[in-house]
């Protein structure tokens, strides 16, 4: 009988040291739980990032068992301030705005600056497309002088772009009737003759555009020359890329300026939830990629061109462990 005890005692304590060991191993990993909700900002359902982060919130819930959704917002400068305010986990922007709001400048210049901003990858590049049809007569950027344009909703991360390529060729606001509207609107309002041309910045292609392409002739206005090497000069976020000419039917392949976007991450997530996050998407990055043609742009050998903010410890750790950053 005692030794009856002796041998259930024993493995009692067996049992409870694996349990012991089990729960803490997941106390010390910390990584995502199930019971997590994840809110993923992208911008409006027209535009790229909205496809790319259902995708990637429906990744997060299928591959790791959370409660997540994909938010339409205002995109780069709305999805900032979602972050600040704990209102989201994760948010796709771009560059420039992200620049801007770290250091205090821009639209960001009456605020103190978001220092707690932390990235989690670079994603793919923005083409800015000013976009036009060909009855317009709009061929350079100095053609707008005096037209009614869609310049991106208030504050957005287009709205930026159009005030910093109108400085680049001497204009502003002064030289144009602005018109504050989405990508959805400015097509609509061009299709039916209110406006006459728009700034839509995006990966490519754009759906909206594609959908104006199918009833107009439609022309890309260039951003090239002196001007866009002043963008450059002037804002180390800005690139140069084409718009091939098969992308919209076009006569010929565009020049214009690029912006990287770029997923950041709120600074509050754990590094090993972060760290797990990260894993899981390019564990499985032709989910994300299979979202928009875009996304096949988004590679670990770019995960930190165009990142203007620190990253993440946990996407670092991630990315260390992958061999991904540059020495």
């Amino acid at each position: 009988m005692k030794k009856l005890l002796l041998v259930l005692g024993v493995s009692f304590f067996v049992l409870g040291a694996c349990s012991d060991e089990e729960s803490g191993g997941e106390e010390a990993g910390g990584g995502v739980e199930e019971n997590m909700f994840l809110t993923v900002a992208t911008g409006g359902t027209s535009g790229v990032y909205y496809p790319i982060g259902g995708a990637l919130s429906n990744l997060y819930e299928s591959e790791l068992g959370t409660d997540s959704s994909v938010q339409s917002t205002g995109a780069s400068v709305e999805n900032i301030n979602l972050l600040e305010e704990d209102r989201a986990e994760l948010a796709i922007t771009m560059s420039d705005a992200v620049s801007q709001a770290y250091e205090g400048t821009g639209p960001f210049e009456e605020e103190e600056p978001k220092e707690g901003l932390r990235g989690m990858a670079s994603l793919y590049p923005n083409f800015v497309q000013v976009v036009t049809t060909e009855d317009t007569g709009i061929e350079r950027i100095e053609d707008l002088e005096g037209m009614d344009v869609g310049v991106g909703a208030p504050n957005s991360g287009v709205e930026l772009n159009a005030q910093m390529v109108l400085e680049a060729y001497g204009m502003s606001y002064d030289d144009i009737n602005e018109d504050f509207l989405s990508y959805s609107e400015a097509i609509d309002q061009m299709q039916n003759d209110m406006i006459d041309a728009a700034f839509v910045t995006s990966g490519l292609p754009n759906s909206t555009v594609i959908d104006l392409s199918t009833q107009e002739d439609v022309t890309i206005v260039p951003i090239e020359g002196e001007a866009l090497s002043q963008l450059q000069e002037e804002y180390e976020f800005f690139g140069e890329g084409t718009i091939e000419a098969d992308v919209y039917e076009t006569e010929e392949d565009i020049q214009t300026a690029t912006i990287m976007n770029v997923m950041l991450v709120n600074e509050s997530l754990s590094e090993d939830e972060v760290y797990e996050l990260t894993e899981t998407m390019f564990d499985n990055l032709g989910t994300i990629q299979d979202a928009h043609n875009a996304a096949q742009d988004i590679d670990l050998d770019t995960v930190t061109d165009g990142m203007p903010v620190p990253l993440h410890p946990g996407a670092e750790r991630y990315y260390e462990d992958q061999d991904a950053l540059d020495e």
